[in-house]
């Protein structure tokens, strides 16, 4: 009887939860998130790791007051990991209809997220949107710099958004005895 009682628990704390399901604009129309107001109320994510790289450098030539010459240099490596699963919040829709999302405080630190060309279906996924003919190797612009994105670790060009969508279904059921009637 305990076990029953144990599975049963289980099941029904199981069919509870929510799945992650990409985000598409069938579930756009579903749910009618068709406004600013709507989709800020939506927890996002993020289906594969998407790593940003940044590499300054800098260079100087300078003498000192004895006439001594010095050359020096200095570099600066960043690297922002957004792994799978990372929770982003709705900012604002982009110009060409993307999805323009955030991880972090901070100005300009959104990213955004398109639908690809050649998809004509309505289950249109939105992917991650970055420059991806730039020359170097793709880039996208996060915060105030420039970020090279790292095609070699992570999955950048499959990194889609997710939702959690749950179906609740209430059944709602009575029962009764009825006793019948007497002539």
């Amino acid at each position: 009887m305990k076990k029953l009682i144990f599975l049963l628990t289980t099941i029904a704390l199981l069919s509870s939860c929510g799945v992650k399901v990409p985000y598409t604009n069938q579930i756009r129309d579903e749910f009618g998130l068709d406004s600013d107001e709507k989709m800020r109320q939506v927890q996002f994510f993020t289906s594969h790791t998407v790593i940003l790289n940044q590499d300054q450098k800098s260079d100087s030539e300078n003498t000192t007051q004895n006439g001594t010459l010095v050359s020096s240099s200095s570099s600066k490596k960043e690297s922002i990991i957004i792994p799978a699963g990372t929770k982003c919040v709705f900012e604002d829709f982009g110009s060409k209809g993307e999805i323009r999302v955030r991880f972090e405080l901070g100005e300009n630190k959104i990213i955004a997220f398109a639908t690809k060309a050649e998809n004509t279906s309505a289950n249109k996924r939105y992917y991650f949107d970055a420059d991806w003919n730039a020359q170097g190797g793709p880039k996208i612009n996060y915060g105030e710099n420039v970020y090279k994105i790292d095609m070699l670790r992570g999955s950048p060009r499959t990194a889609h958004l997710l939702v959690v969508k749950k179906r609740l279904e209430k059944t709602k059921r009575k029962e009764r005895v009825v006793k019948g009637m007497k002539v």
